[in-house]
């Protein structure tokens, strides 16, 4: 089971920091990403942490604003997301899945576990 928090309201410009945290599985034998829905449209993928090797990837929107980490001892993910703009207000959902291949990492479809997203708004 994945649990997502940190959500919230807050202004352009402004960070905030989303967390996924695991039960059950450990989330250091997954690849782990977060995605993120806007009203009407499809999942969106904003980055991932891959298990092996341990590497990073992000969408071209969120590229040099937003980090993804691990943190094995805590069996979490975190979101980290500076410089937020109001394009970035959506539903933000976390996903683990198989260690996946580089070409897959962006594809909701890959993921088996979901979490039940949180919420960031951005005002201009």
């Amino acid at each position: 089971q994945l649990q997502a928090s940190g959500g919230g309201l807050v202004q352009a410009g402004d960070s905030l920091r989303l967390s996924c945290a695991a039960s059950g599985r450990s989330l250091s034998s997954y690849t782990t990403a977060w995605f993120r829905q806007t009203p009407g449209k499809e999942r969106a993928f904003v980055a991932a942490i891959r298990r092996t090797p341990s590497t990073t990837h992000y969408a071209d929107s969120v590229k040099g604003r937003f980090t993804i980490s691990r943190d094995n001892a805590e069996n979490s993910v975190y979101l980290q997301m500076n410089s937020l703009k109001p394009e970035d207000t959506a539903v933000y959902y976390c996903a683990a899945g198989p260690n996946l291949i580089l070409s897959s990492i962006s594809t909701a479809s890959r993921y088996n576990y979901w979490g039940q997203g949180t919420l960031v708004t951005v005002s201009a």
